[in-house]
């Protein structure tokens, strides 16, 4: 699966996570899964711990962190 689609993973609402980025619209802050993957849990533990998310999400928090990565300096947006 293309980083695009995976990245089409991730969604964000503020009705759901105070609008933090999620899996699929579901309650899974990407941050909570890279928390998880970057501790002792292994993909295998996660994806039984929480059976509605699939190999492909965690694909995608992966992507969305590499992402995020990418970014080299960051623009002060000015004030409302």
């Amino acid at each position: 699966m293309s980083t695009e689609l995976l990245l089409k993973r991730i969604t964000s609402s503020p009705d759901i996570c105070h609008g933090k980025p999620c899996i699929r619209g579901l309650r899974y802050p990407v941050e909570s899964l890279l928390e998880l993957l970057s501790g002792e849990s292994s993909e295998a533990d996660i994806l039984e711990d929480y059976p509605d998310l699939e190999p492909e999400d965690l694909k995608a928090a992966h992507a969305y962190a590499a992402r995020l990565a990418r970014v080299k300096r960051l623009e002060p947006l000015p004030a409302a």
